[in-house]
């Protein structure tokens, strides 16, 4: 049984396209009130973080509204769109490879249009538009209101392009259409950008400056997904600890790290204890933290709420502190140390997972050493782990070399995948014997006769269908794992 669930460790781009047997009504649904389909059809596909596919389903939201319906299939699509990423090269050269594939679909359907979304849209626009003529409309992360008119301009033959980033723009008036959605869980956007210029990072870049949504319209996002029958939410932001809104008019449209302790400011401790008050039966869950801003107010308010999930994922990037200064993180290993002590202290069962970079700009083997030794020291139950890949227009392909072989890179994230592997099976044995509440999300991929379903911590739970419905809660004794999934029977 073991064999049949031990999951194999993926760095390929996570990719979704639209379920049309789910979202056909949902569109409909979803339509405003006087708007008819209009006859056309589009496709979408998503790439890279989950602030991707919650994108993608505002623009199914923004495209329904305008009489469009959904097909899963390409060939039939009057619209085809990439929802792209740019955060390493390999991300870039699959979705520019889809990109080729689809230019059979303009042979035989010249009327057919092909756009790319998100942050590859800015960086790449000439090329993909001029050089090499892969698409017809190119819309950035703060452009998505306009794909009407730019679609308008392609179909007269113009190609159309919406770069322009916003310090405003968070779309909070729109209810997304949930995408390929399994009506358990939903992401909800909280905020849009990063002011955060971290050294390898592209993303303020492609989705520009920090802002926060109207904590009102979250919760009432949250309360509707509930009335839909929702269980679960992730708050979405790349930064959510550093969430701040304010109704003072002095105060909009200004920073507001510095005021976060004002009784004028919600920042994100407020925001949290405000949406499991107003969902008590809901689950929720947050991503992603930063180990900088991240302070034990956001803790004390999980411990307080049994809804709120026990999970947190605190990228840490490298664990020696001279390379995190060169990566800009603005902490060193011994503050991110401190958090997690802070994590466990607080929340002594909490779930936490990472992000780790092997081979960044002159790192030597005695740095990536510490990048062990504080993996080995935390234990995390999961990380998320890539070689360095030099980013064009970034603050590290500016200032520093690119001087670790790609052989290097590749042997030291090979080390690293061995430790998490080790660590990841330690932690789920230690959890053998224990019995956990699982919200069951659906039926398990390697096998139709169990389902799969997550505890607070977020680790995967797999057990026998004993006739329970996807959306219920239920207790699960774990009686075995692998280094990725854990397996129970229902009590």
């Amino acid at each position: 049984m073991k064999e049949l669930y031990n999951n194999e460790v993926s760095f390929e781009l996570r990719e979704k396209t639209i379920d049309e047997s789910k979202q056909g009504s949902a569109l409909s649904k979803d339509r405003k009130e006087g708007v008819k389909a209009n006859g056309k059809k589009f496709y979408i596909e998503s790439y890279g973080c989950a602030m991707n596919f919650s994108d993608s389903e505002i623009v199914a939201s923004i495209l329904s509204n305008e009489g469009f319906d959904s097909t899963t299939n390409h060939d039939e699509a009057d619209l085809i769109l990439i929802n792209t990423c740019s955060i390493r090269d390999n991300a870039e050269q699959r979705v520019r490879a889809r990109l080729k594939n689809f230019q059979g679909i303009k042979k035989r359907n010249p009327a057919a249009l092909i756009g790319i979304l998100g942050c590859m849209a800015e960086r790449l626009k000439d090329k993909l538009l001029e050089e090499e003529k892969l698409v017809d409309i190119v819309a950035g992360p703060d452009a998505y209101r306009t794909l009407p008119d730019l679609i308008s301009e392609a179909d007269g033959g113009q190609k159309a392009v919406n770069v322009l980033l916003s310090r405003e723009e968070t779309y909070a008036d729109i209810s997304p259409v949930r995408l390929a959605s399994n009506g358990v869980s939903a992401f909800i956007s909280i905020m849009r950008g990063c002011d955060n210029m971290c050294s390898f990072c592209v993303v303020p870049f492609t989705r520009g400056r920090e802002r926060s949504r109207d904590p009102k319209s979250i919760v009432k996002e949250a309360q509707d997904l509930y009335e839909k029958g929702f269980k679960e939410v992730t708050l979405l932001g790349q930064n959510v600890d550093s969430f701040r809104w304010s109704e003072d008019p002095k105060l909009k449209g200004k920073r507001l790290i510095e005021a976060k302790d004002s009784e004028n400011v919600v920042n994100f401790a407020n925001l949290l204890e405000m949406t499991a008050k107003a969902v008590p039966n809901m689950r929720i869950r947050f991503s992603t933290s930063h180990p900088k801003d991240m302070l034990d107010d956001v803790l004390h308010v999980m411990m307080r709420y049994d809804n709120i999930c026990k999970y947190i994922h605190l990228p840490v990037q490298s664990g020696n502190s001279r390379v995190l200064d060169m990566m800009n993180r603005t902490y060193d290993r011994e503050w991110y140390m401190n958090r997690i002590e802070a994590i466990n202290r607080i929340i002594p069962d909490c779930g936490i997972s990472t992000d780790v970079i092997t081979g960044f700009c002159s790192e030597s083997e005695e740095d990536f050493q510490d990048t062990l030794s504080l993996m080995k020291e935390v234990e995390y139950d999961m990380s998320y782990m890539f070689f360095y890949s030099e980013r064009p227009g970034t603050l590290a392909a500016k200032r520093y070399k690119d001087d670790i072989p790609l052989e290097v890179k590749k042997k030291r994230l090979s080390r690293v995948i061995e430790l998490q592997q080790s660590i990841s099976l330690k932690k789920n044995k230690e959890d053998i014997g224990k019995t956990f509440e699982v919200l069951v999300e659906g039926v398990s991929k390697k096998s139709k006769t169990h389902l799969y379903g997550r505890n607070t911590q977020n680790k995967v739970i797999v057990f026998p269908d004993e006739g329970i419905r996807k959306g219920d809660f239920v207790n699960v004794k774990v009686t075995d794992c692998t280094s990725a999934t854990l397996l129970g029977e229902l009590l």
